[in-house]
């Protein structure tokens, strides 16, 4: 009874640790422009994702059309890229911290096509395959959720580490901006008195001329 308490609270706290991790279970339709979802993932993280078409014109006898995907990295790199297929996985452990994209469409369609997709895309460690890590390293029951639990606080300390970067960066662009603000307006400012001295200057020779003043 005791070693079910210690293994209902363990779960509990995994759930709770887990937010730092992503399983995203998505039903989309796609057509023949490309439908892209996107995600931003820092450095080191394993990603791993399944798609398949759903038939739901099969009692009608018409087959759903096969879909070609590719995703890429925030610099433009290709990590995977596969084409007139129905189903598929892909995995990746990032190598560069920004905003993954994940593109699916159907290729030659015709117009109006569409075809429904399930994508089940999991992040960092959600992505892990716990059984088998479990066979190979010979644990379980408590010390098996205890592993999945020094994985989350892992990911957790991970995932702070990289806002409290993000947030030094963002800080960082904010202080660069002000100061470029803060020398247009001076720059600004100094042109208006600048124009408005040589004004005043042209308008008294002006006057001087006319022999108004």
């Amino acid at each position: 009874m005791a070693q079910r308490g210690w293994e209902r609270m363990l779960r509990l706290m995994l759930i709770c640790s887990w937010a730092v991790s992503c399983v995203r279970g998505i039903r989309f339709d796609v057509v023949a422009n490309a439908k892209c979802i996107s995600e931003d993932i820092q450095t080191n993280v394993l990603v791993l994702a399944d798609f398949s078409v759903v038939n739901h014109n099969h009692d009608h006898g018409q087959q759903p059309h096969n879909i070609s995907v590719k995703v890429t990295s925030p610099y433009g790199n290709s990590l995977y890229s596969t084409e007139n297929v129905s189903s598929g996985q892909f995995t990746f452990t990032t190598h560069e911290s920004g905003i993954y994209v994940a593109c699916l469409w159907i290729p030659n369609a015709s117009q109006g096509a569409v075809t429904t997709v399930d994508l089940d895309w999991k992040v960092g460690i959600a992505a892990k395959d716990w059984q088998t890590i479990a066979r190979k390293d010979k644990i379980e029951g408590v010390e098996l959720e205890l592993r999945k639990l020094e994985g989350a606080v892992e990911a957790i300390h991970e995932n702070l580490m990289y806002l409290r970067s993000r947030e030094a960066e963002m800080r960082e662009v904010s202080e660069v901006t002000n100061g470029r603000v803060a020398w247009f307006s001076t720059m600004a400012l100094t042109v208006c008195l600048v124009v408005s001295a040589g004004q005043l200057w042209h308008l008294k020779r002006y006057f001087e001329k006319k022999k108004l003043i």
